[in-house]
């Protein structure tokens, strides 16, 4: 079996869930290094011009999103579990909800106090994308309301924790563990001391994300991005099946479409090769890796035909 090589950067809090996720499944893993920001000039011929990170390949095939790269994580190395009780629905919405309500605010704490180290290269490319402010004269104008919303999601945190469970949903880690884990991860690595000062971490949480840590991180090896391009252009991606019949996007195998996420305007286009309940696969192909698949899950992602995506460019021009 191929190992799984990641495209990351090691301050990435999703990069952390990821490796945390190998740490759990006691996986050897390939590290790629990629830029803190775009461009990633060695990822974008894997990812169709996908330009989040982490990335996670394995093979020809090119897994974005966390929820879908810890699916796939179970799917190929079931033990040990990150959906503890078959609890993979409750699993996925505990993550949404601590990766969507958490991050930005958990993040923008953390520029309040390191700001004025962080590129405004990064600054900009996250006020285009995102459309959030990190820079410090934002962070600190806000910070605030970036406290509230950050100790009212820590207050459900405790309450989960109070009744003396290790983890969220049990006495086992789970998927939702790691997801509420690296908001605070994030805050804590770059704020210190300050982050304990903003942030109510009661005994119960600084408990909990101590046994998250523990984890670790599994066996890391670094590989070089050229080497993770040759080894896409060796390989061939797993045969799917087509699309459902009935699949709510009304698009079939074959299609040139769009994948677009629920929260950016950055459609990536290609020849789809599948879509199913929990994801959408579509064909690429170029001289530095040959043919991949790149995968995506269906919760925050949608496909639409190609000429549709370009309308809405178009009109967000």
């Amino acid at each position: 079996m191929d190992q799984p090589i990641l495209h990351h950067y090691d301050l990435s809090p999703f990069g952390e869930k990821v490796r945390l996720a190998f740490g759990h499944k006691g996986l050897a893993w390939r590290s790629v290094e990629t830029p803190i920001w775009p461009p990633r000039p060695d990822t974008v011929p894997l990812t169709a011009g996908y330009r989040r990170s982490p990335v996670l390949q394995i093979g020809a095939d090119v897994y974005c999103d966390t929820l879908l790269i810890f699916r796939e994580l179970e799917r190929r190395y079931p033990e040990p579990t990150l959906y503890p009780g078959g609890q993979t629905g409750l699993a996925a919405v505990l993550s949404w909800w601590a990766d969507t309500t958490t991050f930005i605010p958990a993040a923008s704490i953390a520029t309040s106090i390191i700001g004025d180290g962080v590129p405004p290269e990064f600054i900009e490319d996250r006020i285009a994308f995102m459309r959030h402010d990190f820079s410090k004269a934002a962070s600190l104008r806000d910070l605030g309301l970036n406290r509230q919303r950050v100790a009212a999601q820590m207050t459900h945190l405790a309450d989960m924790l109070r009744d003396g469970r290790p983890f969220l949903i049990g006495d086992a880690v789970s998927a939702a563990d790691l997801s509420a884990y690296h908001p605070l991860w994030f805050v804590r690595t770059h704020a210190g001391e300050e982050a304990d000062r903003l942030l109510p971490f009661d005994p119960a949480t600084l408990a909990w994300m101590e046994r998250v840590a523990a984890l670790g991180h599994g066996t890391r090896s670094p590989l070089g991005a050229d080497e993770a391009l040759a080894i896409a252009r060796a390989a061939e991606p797993v045969a799917l099946e087509g699309v459902d019949l009935d699949d709510p996007s009304g698009l079939k195998a074959g299609d040139a479409v769009a994948i677009r996420s629920d929260d950016a305007n950055d459609p990536i286009h290609g020849i789809l090769v599948t879509a199913d309940r929990d994801e959408i696969v579509i064909r690429h192909e170029n001289e530095l890796v040959g043919l991949v698949h790149v995968h995506f899950p269906r919760f925050g992602y949608s496909a639409i035909p190609h000429e549709a995506a370009d309308s809405l460019a178009a009109e967000a021009a």
